[in-house]
């Protein structure tokens, strides 16, 4: 378990980004229930308001993380009103502070892009170091094919917004680099065309499941 740095600059700019962020409604989870069975421990990376906490909350025994205590404030209420509960906790996914071996599951959506490079890297490890033998992450990140691409650089293929949000733009082969010492790797490009102001733009996501290496067949829950 690792400790949490004082700050981060960038982080400090999602709570007041939480503050007039709406409540998109309930995300599937369909490709989670396929690979995870009911009662595992799963934990939500970068939960934001509860979209995937939520339905998550329904089957598995969920804990959710955000660097926004506006965001977490929301989820919680949100899993309320509809009688569901969930564990809630400030924290980045740079240092998380769960025991080794902890979660059959990690969820991770739009988060990675969110990080510079040495970040990335420390939340990988972090991944690694809190997921079970055989426990699987489900990923998604921007593409740099992405319509949004661009802005002020301050790494390769990453911009500060005037948010001060890091966004970063992945290829998939350093996806692949980056979750090198997992198992099982299944990296696709996902690219689409949506119109925006009468005129198409690409869409460029990124999406994986990647699984830990056991050396044994491990059961898990």
């Amino acid at each position: 378990m690792t400790q949490e740095p004082a700050s981060y600059t960038h982080f400090s700019a999602w709570d007041k980004e939480y503050s007039h962020v709406k409540w998109g409604g309930a995300a599937p989870i369909e490709p989670i229930r396929s690979r995870i069975p009911e009662g595992c421990r799963i934990l939500d990376a970068g939960s934001g308001k509860g979209r995937h906490l939520l339905p998550l909350s329904n089957f598995y025994d969920c804990t959710g993380i955000d660097v926004s205590p506006t965001a977490l404030k929301a989820s919680r209420e949100y899993l309320a009103k509809r009688d569901r509960e969930a564990h809630h906790s400030v924290s980045s996914i740079t240092h998380l502070p769960f025991a080794d071996n902890s979660f059959e599951g990690i969820v991770c959506f739009g988060v990675l892009q969110h990080l510079m490079k040495n970040e990335r890297e420390k939340a990988v490890a972090e991944f690694k170091r809190v997921l079970k033998p055989g426990g699987t992450i489900f990923l998604e990140v921007f593409g740099i094919k992405d319509m949004r691409y661009g802005g002020d650089a301050v790494e390769p293929h990453t911009f500060v917004r005037q948010s001060g949000i890091i966004y970063h733009y992945f290829t998939k082969e350093e996806i692949e680099n980056l979750f090198r010492d997992f198992g099982i790797l299944d990296i696709k490009d996902l690219i689409t065309e949506k119109k925006f102001r009468g005129e198409l733009h690409t869409r460029h996501m990124i999406n994986g499941t990647i699984q830990l290496a056991s050396e044994i067949d491990a059961k898990i829950c």
